[in-house]
């Protein structure tokens, strides 16, 4: 399990902090009141790059230490920093309702032979599990999309032990669609005749100019 290590901060500190390299946060549960905390800036991007908004983290530093999911970030609006966090501490045993990424693997047959494009409908799922059985991410297999007809679902993913459906089950998740061919733009046809009279209008002209 992925630890970040924090420290309590007082109000109005934010600009201190953010000197030391570090930013404001805040950790709330069901059960635990709302803490204003401060995390170093270089580790908190390193656990949100691998763990993600579905990834069970460990916080230390305040004692007894605190499983929670990084339930939303703040960034900067010019630079893309983060500059404030917000934590969800659950108790041991309760489940939460996250949304998981998916990670689309195989080959689809109406791709590979048909031609086809896939089409990801869904990029993320919504799961139900205790935190401990929380994945990274759920991998979706496309060799079932065999034609045009077929489509995965909600339903038709295998989820790990542990792991729930709360998406709707009948939820589209992927398919292939037919490529279409471009129509070709008609090539317009060619007046010669008229091309040959404009050409001789021409001549005549020039012959007048000359006799002048």
């Amino acid at each position: 399990m992925l630890e970040l290590r924090v420290e309590k901060r007082a109000a109005g500190e934010r600009a201190k902090l953010r000197v030391r390299g570090f930013i404001p946060a805040v950790f709330y549960g069901r059960k635990e009141s709302s803490t204003p905390i401060a995390i170093a800036l270089k580790d908190f991007k390193k656990v949100l790059k691998e763990a993600g908004e579905s990834t069970v983290i460990k916080l230390s530093g305040l004692g007894e230490e605190k499983e929670a999911l990084i339930h939303e970030v703040d960034y900067e609006p010019v630079s893309g920093e983060p500059r404030h966090a917000d934590f969800y501490v659950f108790e041991k045993g309760q489940k939460v309702q996250v949304a998981v990424p998916l990670n689309f693997i195989g080959i689809a047959p109406a791709v590979k032979e048909l031609g086809g494009t896939l089409v990801k409908v869904l990029h993320e799922i919504e799961i139900e599990a205790v935190p401990s059985n929380l994945p990274h991410a759920i991998d979706v297999d496309i060799s079932a999309l065999i034609n045009f007809e077929s489509q995965i679902e909600a339903k038709d993913i295998v989820l790990p032990e542990g792991v729930g459906l709360t998406e709707n089950p009948n939820e589209v998740v992927a398919l292939v669609a037919e490529a279409k061919e471009e129509a070709e733009a008609p090539i317009e046809a060619v007046d010669l005749s008229a091309i040959e009279v404009e050409k001789k209008g021409k001549e005549e002209t020039t012959e007048e100019a000359t006799v002048e």
